[in-house]
């Protein structure tokens, strides 16, 4: 199970202070799991599945898909982007590091006109 969490978290592009944060754990706490010192407990991996769109029995065993693509749409175009065959892979890594580094209130304004922007898809 460890090397899967790691893979999990490599294709998610997080260093693991970034897991552990969204995860509510310590950095070390990941370290460990990753290095087998340690075991996650089954809240741990409910919390990973549920926060990440994992498939339990891949983190697990390794078996079937990575994410529960058929039950979390976001899941399944996360998963699309982390295919670096994908043509705009680069473009997209990009974007989002740029979005994630601004100010909440740059975020608000671009995330006020992709809302404007969608508005016109329904």
């Amino acid at each position: 199970m460890k090397e899967n969490f790691k893979i999990l978290r490599k294709s998610l592009r997080l260093t693991q202070r970034e897991f552990a944060e969204k995860l509510n754990l310590s950095q070390n706490f990941i370290a460990q799991i990753e290095s087998g010192s340690k075991i996650p407990s089954d809240r741990t991996v409910a919390d990973i599945c549920r926060v990440f769109s994992v498939n339990e029995s891949w983190l697990r065993s390794g078996s079937g898909q990575m994410f529960n693509l058929a039950e979390d749409r976001t899941a399944a175009i996360v998963a699309d982007l982390l295919d670096k065959q994908c043509p705009t892979y680069n473009l997209i890594i990009n974007i989002i590091d740029k979005y994630r580094k601004l100010d909440p209130v740059s975020q608000s304004v671009i995330d006020k006109f992709l809302d404007d922007l969608l508005k016109g898809e329904d």
